[in-house]
């Protein structure tokens, strides 16, 4: 007697679930190896597709982990929210949910993304970064290096008002000149025709919003 040879299909998803299929792929493609793609079949409570599968699922597999993790389907898009993968890896995910002319849910599209290289980086960034103090140069470095505290404040000063030091206009140039005059950078020898060639500007101009700077300091009251 012959055995029976059994047979495994790949499972196709159905007419309305196959478009995603591409979609799905894509932008797994763009996010490899990182994102996962699933595709479930509501009406049948299984997995329709997987695209880089990281979580080790199998299309045809029950979709009722992923329902529980999402809990209510109210929403078109649901998340981000956090869910853990099978190795213990923190994943971030967000779910489209695929709806019918009457708008019952008859899918969903799940992008589960693995963050745990993002929150490494995160770490040591954080670690980094970490500075006991006001992390101010002392008056010694100050004065050695000058031009270095005056960049610091410039660039303090651009990135406070969301501006590039190649489109400062007229207005610009006056209050960064005022901004320095009050925290005591033009008692800095060779400040002004350094701040000219930084700026583009003539010492002139300079000067000018000195003066005005230094004569609305007189005037203010306090």
């Amino acid at each position: 007697m012959k055995k029976a040879v059994v047979t495994t299909k790949t499972s196709v998803p159905d007419d309305d679930l196959l478009p995603l299929v591409p979609i799905a792929e894509a932008i797994a493609v763009l996010l490899r190896p990182h994102a996962e793609i699933v595709i479930h079949d509501l009406r049948k409570g299984r997995i329709a597709h997987i695209a880089n599968n990281i979580s080790r699922r199998k299309i045809g597999q029950s979709s009722l982990t992923d329902i529980k993790d999402i809990g209510s389907l109210d929403q078109d898009v649901i998340g981000p929210y956090r869910k853990t993968n099978f190795d213990g890896r923190e994943l971030k995910s967000v779910t489209a949910v695929l709806r019918g002319r009457d708008r019952t849910p008859y899918g969903l599209v799940c992008i589960n993304f693995d963050i745990q290289l993002i929150e490494s980086a995160k770490n040591v960034l954080s670690l980094l970064t970490a500075f006991e103090g006001p992390g101010k140069q002392p008056p010694a470095l100050f004065q050695s290096d000058w031009q270095e505290t005056v960049n610091a404040a410039i660039a303090d000063f651009l990135r406070q008002r969301g501006l590039a030091a190649t489109a400062l206009a007229k207005a610009d140039h006056a209050e960064l000149v005022e901004t320095l005059e009050r925290e005591g950078f033009f008692a800095i020898r060779n400040l002004v025709p350094y701040l000219a060639r930084l700026l583009g500007i003539s010492r002139a101009t300079i000067y000018k919003h000195l003066k005005d700077a230094r004569k609305k300091k007189i005037i203010s009251p306090g």
